[in-house]
């Protein structure tokens, strides 16, 4: 049995600095802790004999010299990664350094309720665990990200617009029935923030994750830590509205950017276009499946079809508009736009950023760099283990 609630501070510190590096020098490791190298040599042998570190080898450092790497240990156990869309569902099994032993994803519908939601979760997560032959009981920690305002301290989710069912239920309890782990869950957006801020090994301090999907949120890293508010609901900038004429939004005010912009909204504008014929390949698409989709509209798009053109083009116009008054309140160093919306190409980057330079002040843009995630579709899934690892070495779990 390999234990950490007894860890002190320091190999806690240790720890910390290493998930974060992904892999790190033993010199690396010391300068980054402030420690001094007979200190951390100490320690480090001490988490080696304890099978919390492990030895991955060797690199050339810089001046020629060979330096061992170290990572977090295969042998703490594995962490359950759960990213929670409003129309998708992603498990995943990942090692503690978040190589992905085995995941699965599949289409799910939130307003189904968490009832039938978390089944769902607990069986998937028992078949990846058994096919990656890992235990119930090795489970270190479980993350799960979920479309909604979230308090982080109870790990309810708060009057979620896009899953009602879901207000003040407890997820966490709900899972403890399978698993001694502790559960963490956040807002679907801070966790792709955090994957962010995972594979960037935290090397920008202030920064802005943009996901639009289903809806539209924002994750806010402010000096090098995912900035949740008060009471969990900073970076909601879906309900941000862009005109007070425009069609009445599900939280019940006018104008929402996630009513006129979001994966469902270009839809709607999609099947318009369709049926007054003014775009042959979606009437196409929406004559073969009777329904559209934002992928369908991002395909049409990619084929040079004007109607769809002009959707996204509006469509990020509308995100870059809201996002310019964020973007003068905030001034990140980046912004990464994510979620479904990264389909659709350079097209709706495109007409992001020309909204935004053209309405933000020019110290803010000056140096202002906007991109798509990195990680793209596996934002959600790597963010969630962050979480998991995360706030496991920070309450000091114990690993079985």
């Amino acid at each position: 049995m390999v234990r950490w609630n007894d860890l002190s501070a320091s190999d806690i510190t240790l720890l910390d600095h290493v998930f974060w590096s992904s892999t790190i020098s033993r010199e690396a490791l010391a300068s980054g802790a402030s420690f001094s190298k007979s200190r951390a040599n100490a320690a480090v042998a001490s988490l080696l004999e304890q099978g919390l570190l492990e030895a991955t080898g060797e690199q050339v450092a810089t001046g020629g010299r060979r330096a061992e790497t170290l990572r977090l240990s295969h042998r703490l156990g594995v962490l359950v990664s759960v990213a929670m869309g409003a129309t998708g569902l992603e498990v995943g099994v990942l090692s503690p350094d978040l190589r992905t032993l085995a995941h699965h994803s599949e289409p799910a519908d939130v307003r189904s309720g968490p009832t039938v939601v978390l089944a769902r979760v607990r069986k998937l997560a028992r078949e990846l665990l058994k096919k990656c032959g890992a235990r119930p009981r090795s489970v270190i920690g479980i993350g799960i990200g979920v479309p909604g305002p979230v308090d982080f301290e109870s790990g309810q989710l708060v009057n979620p617009p896009l899953m009602p069912e879901w207000d003040a239920y407890s997820i966490r309890d709900d899972l403890r029935a399978d698993y001694a782990a502790p559960v963490f869950v956040d807002n679907d957006v801070n966790v792709m923030a955090l994957g962010e801020l995972w594979h960037l090994q935290r090397s920008l301090q202030n920064f802005l994750v943009i996901k639009v999907g289903t809806g539209i949120g924002c994750g806010i890293v402010c000096h090098g830590q995912v900035y949740r508010g008060a009471d969990g609901a900073a970076g909601d900038v879906g309900h941000i509205c862009v005109d007070p004429n425009g069609p009445r939004c599900h939280c019940g005010n006018l104008g929402c950017v996630e009513a006129m912009a979001a994966g469902p909204a270009i839809a709607r504008a999609a099947t318009e276009a369709a049926n007054a014929g003014e775009s042959p390949p979606l009437k196409q698409m929406l004559t073969r499946r009777r329904t559209l989709m934002l992928r369908d509209v991002a395909q049409a798009s990619r084929g040079g079809d004007t109607a769809a053109t002009a959707i996204v083009q509006r469509s990020g116009a509308l995100v870059g508009q809201m996002l310019a008054s964020v973007v003068n309140f905030y001034n990140p160093s980046h912004v990464f736009i994510g979620g479904g919306i990264q389909r659709v190409g350079p097209l709706f980057l495109a007409a992001v950023r020309h909204s935004v330079y053209q309405r933000s002040l020019a110290l803010s843009t000056r140096h202002l760099d906007i991109r798509y995630s990195a990680l793209g579709e596996r934002a959600g899934l790597i963010g969630a283990a962050v979480l998991a690892m995360q706030e496991s070495l920070k309450v000091h779990g114990v690993l079985r």
